[in-house]
C-alpha cells in the first residue's frame, strides 16, 4: 500500500454546456453556501462506465470493479456552482451498483444521494441511471458506490469542487489519495471479519508515489482517506502544512507539521517549498487502533525538489509527533470555520446512540448495534417509495419540523474508533473525545468545527462524539460508520427528514424504473439476494 497523486481529467469523458444563467460576481470566503443558492448556469456532464475487471494497482493482480476502466475512477472537477450531471451505466456481471457523491448535500435533491436502499434500487447490470445535481459547496471529496463494499473494490473517484480559498496559493498539484489494499478481495475479509471480529491486516507492495516541486512555490494537496478500515497520520520531512480546509469548509489557516485523517475525511493543505534542493519523504502513517499493517513505517512517497538526484532516496527523518496507535481527529480548536456560524441548540431535540458490536444466530457472527438495533434494510424497497407511509425501518428517526435542530450523543465503550459520517448535511461538532462523556459537560455552540465526517476518538475506556444540525433538507439521509466493515455489518442509522415533503425531488418514474430492472435480475441471479438473516452472512442494505 501507497499513497497516490493523480492529477488531472485521467482520460474522463466530460462536456461542459453553458446555459442561461449569470455568472456570480460576488462570491468569497464569507459567502454562506447553506443559504445562498450559488449557480453559475453551466452545466457539466460525464460519463461512466462501471465493469468487471482484473487489474494490478500494485503490480499483483486480482479481480475489480472499476469506472471506464480506471483505478481510481475519472476526475469529477468543477465550478462551484456548476450543475453536474453523471450518467451511469453498468455493465456489471452479477452485482448491484450505484453512486454516492461523498459529502455533496443534495439540498431538495435527496433522490441523487445513491444511497441503495434508501434513494434507490440498485443499478442492475446493463441498466443505466442519471444523476443529477448542483455544486453547492466547494473544495475536496470524492464519490463512491454506495452498494456493499463496492467502493473498495474500485469504484471510487475524485471529486474538485473550485472555489475561493484562505490562504494562496501558486500551483494545485491535484488529490493525492491515501488508501489501504489487499491483494484478497475485502469481500472475502468481510465474511471473515463477520465470524471473527479483528483489526484488519494488511500486506501490499508497489512503487514509490513522486511529485516534482520547484523552490519557492506554495502548493495546494487535496488530501482525501478513501481507505476501508485504515486511519492514517499524513506528514511530509522538513515541510510545515498549512491547513485551510477540512471536508468542505473552509479554514481559519494553521499550521502543523502531521494530519490525523480518518475514513471519508478530506483536508485541504498548502506546503512552502523553503528547504535546500533536495529529496524528501512524504508519510502516510497508519495508526494501529484501526489497522495492522505490514512495514506501516514504509508507507512512504517522494517530494523531489527540481535540480535533487533523481536516483536516490531521501535519507530525510519523521517529524519528532506522538505515537502511532489512536485514531483521533485534529483537535476541535484548530478547525475553526471561515465563515463563522453558530449551532442554535436551545430548543433541540437530543437521541442518545450507544454503540456495541453482538453476536447473533448460530453458529454466531458479530454485527454493529447504534442505539440499540442493527441496521437492516432492502435493496428492492428503498425509503423514498414511502413518502407517506411509515418506512419499513422500524428504527428510521422522523425529523418532520422544518429547520428544528437535533442532537445525536454517540458513545462508544469497548474501545473501537468509528469515523460517523452524515448523509444530506455538514454537522456542527459540540464535543469530542475519549473515555466516556463528562456528566457536566458544556458543548462548544459558539462557531463550532463543521465537517460531514468525524471520529468517536475511543481509547481503552471508549469514546463520544456529540453533534448537531437543522432539519434544512428534506429526504432519507444516512448516518453511519464510513469503515466499510461495519456498515455493512449493521452500524447504520437512517433519517427521515421532513417526508411531506418528499414531492419536491421525487421522480416517480425513475425510482420505479429502477427497480422493476433490479427485481428482474435478482429474480435469476442468486447474487440479487440480500443476505439479511442473523445466522451466517449478513448485508445491512447499505
Amino acid at each position: 500500500m501507497y499513497p497516490r497523486l493523480m492529477t488531472g481529467d485521467d482520460g474522463a469523458q466530460t462536456k461542459a454546456l453553458a446555459s442561461k444563467g449569470s455568472q456570480p460576481t460576488d462570491l468569497d470566503i464569507n459567502t454562506n453556501c447553506y443559504t445562498s443558492n450559488v449557480t453559475t448556469g453551466v452545466i457539466r456532464e460525464y460519463w461512466f462506465n462501471i465493469i468487471n475487471s482484473t487489474a494490478a494497482p500494485d503490480g499483483v493482480p486480482r479481480p475489480m470493479m472499476l469506472v471506464n476502466g480506471q483505478y481510481p475512477g475519472p476526475t469529477i472537477k468543477v465550478n462551484w456552482g456548476d450543475t453536474v450531471k453523471v450518467h451511469v451505466q453498468s455493465n456489471l456481471q452479477d452485482n448491484g451498483t450505484s453512486i454516492h457523491f461523498h459529502s455533496v448535500q443534495q439540498s431538495f435533491n435527496n433522490q441523487m444521494d445513491g444511497a441503495v436502499s434508501i434513494t434507490q434500487c440498485p443499478i442492475a447490470p446493463g441498466s443505466n441511471y442519471t444523476y443529477v445535481w448542483r455544486a453547492e459547496q466547494y473544495g475536496t471529496s470524492f464519490y463512491h458506490s454506495h452498494f456493499s463494499l463496492q467502493a473498495w473494490e474500485g469504484v471510487f473517484g475524485r471529486i474538485v469542487v473550485h472555489g475561493p480559498a484562505t490562504a494562496v496559493y501558486d500551483k494545485d498539484l491535484g488529490v493525492l489519495f491515501l488508501n489501504d489494499w489487499s491483494h484478497q478481495t475485502f469481500n472475502n475479509i468481510y465474511i471473515e471479519a463477520l465470524e471473527v471480529p479483528a483489526v484488519l491486516r494488511i500486506d501490499t507492495v508497489g512503487q514509490r508515489f513522486r511529485t516534482d516541486i520547484f523552490t519557492g512555490k506554495r502548493y495546494r494537496i487535496h488530501l482525501v482517506n478513501t481507505a476501508i478500515n485504515t486511519h492514517f497520520k499524513f506528514s511530509i520531512n522538513n515541510h510545515n502544512i498549512t491547513v485551510i480546509a477540512s471536508d468542505f469548509v473552509p479554514i481559519v489557516p494553521f499550521t502543523t507539521n502531521n494530519i490525523p485523517i480518518g475514513m471519508g475525511q478530506r483536508y485541504d493543505i498548502i506546503i512552502k517549498t523553503d528547504q535546500p534542493v533536495d529529496n524528501y519523504w512524504l508519510r502516510a502513517v497508519p495508526q494501529s487502533y484501526c489497522t495492522d499493517i505490514v512495514a506501516a513505517d514504509n508507507i512512504k512517497g517522494i517530494l523531489h525538489y527540481s535540480g535533487a538526484d533523481s536516483t536516490t532516496d531521501p535519507s530525510t527523518t519523521k517529524w519528532n509527533y506522538n505515537s502511532h496507535v489512536y485514531c483521533e481527529d485534529m483537535p476541535m480548536s484548530n478547525l475553526v470555520p471561515a465563515l463563522a456560524l453558530d449551532a442554535e441548540i436551545s430548543n433541540a431535540t437530543y437521541n442518545n446512540d450507544t454503540i456495541a458490536p453482538m453476536q447473533l444466530g448460530n453458529p454466531g457472527i458479530y454485527l454493529w448495534r447504534v442505539g440499540g438495533r442493527v441496521f437492516n434494510v432492502s435493496w428492492n424497497d428503498p425509503t423514498i417509495r414511502h413518502p407517506t407511509a411509515p418506512t419499513p425501518d422500524d428504527g428510521a428517526i422522523e425529523f418532520p419540523t422544518p429547520d428544528k435542530w437535533t442532537i445525536f450523543v454517540i458513545t462508544e465503550t469497548l474501545g473501537v474508533p468509528h469515523p460517523i459520517h452524515l448523509h444530506g448535511h455538514d454537522f456542527y461538532i459540540l464535543a469530542q473525545g475519549s473515555g466516556a462523556l463528562p456528566q457536566n459537560i458544556t458543548f462548544q455552540t459558539k462557531n463550532p468545527p463543521r465537517r460531514d465526517v468525524a471520529m468517536i476518538p475511543a481509547r481503552e475506556d471508549g469514546g463520544y462524539l456529540v453533534i448537531a444540525f437543522p432539519a434544512d433538507n428534506p429526504g432519507a439521509w444516512l448516518l453511519h460508520c464510513h469503515m466499510g466493515f461495519h456498515a455493512s455489518a449493521g452500524f447504520a442509522q437512517q433519517i427521515v427528514e421532513r417526508r411531506d415533503e418528499f414531492w419536491r425531488f421525487l421522480d416517480v418514474d425513475l425510482l420505479n424504473r429502477t427497480c422493476v430492472a433490479w427485481d428482474a435480475f435478482a429474480a435469476v441471479n442468486p447474487y440479487g439476494v440480500q443476505f439479511r438473516g442473523m445466522d451466517g452472512l449478513y448485508e445491512s442494505g447499505i
